[in-house]
């Protein structure tokens, strides 16, 4: 299949937002950073650069990609933003993803 072919002759595709998903887990440092979220655990950037042995501005692009991906929600407490996993975000990847392989490969 080519880069312009559609998917399954057109019958089905991925949104934007699940390819960002894609892209966000396909990295073994982004798996990594979503394991420290795991149990509903809410983290500020600097303990997930701690904890991953990171610099705090390379642990905050990986942060802002799953947030983007819609893996992680953040909130600000004056100058600190917490992080933790968003299970609706996640579920709704995962659902379309389903979706997607049920016409591609039933």
């Amino acid at each position: 299949m080519s880069e312009t072919e559609p998917a399954c002759g057109g019958a089905a595709d991925l949104s934007d937002a699940t390819r960002r998903f894609l892209k966000a887990l396909a990295s073994e440092h982004r798996q990594q950073t979503m394991m420290l979220f795991h149990g509903g655990i809410e983290l500020s950037v600097g303990e997930v650069a701690q904890r991953l042995n990171a610099g705090q501005s390379t642990a905050s692009q990986q942060l802002t990609m799953l947030r983007e991906a819609g893996m992680l929600t953040s909130r600000r407490d004056g100058k600190t933003v917490y992080y933790r996993a968003d299970p609706a975000g996640i579920g709704a990847a995962l659902t379309e993803l389903q979706a997607y392989l049920a016409v591609c490969c039933p």
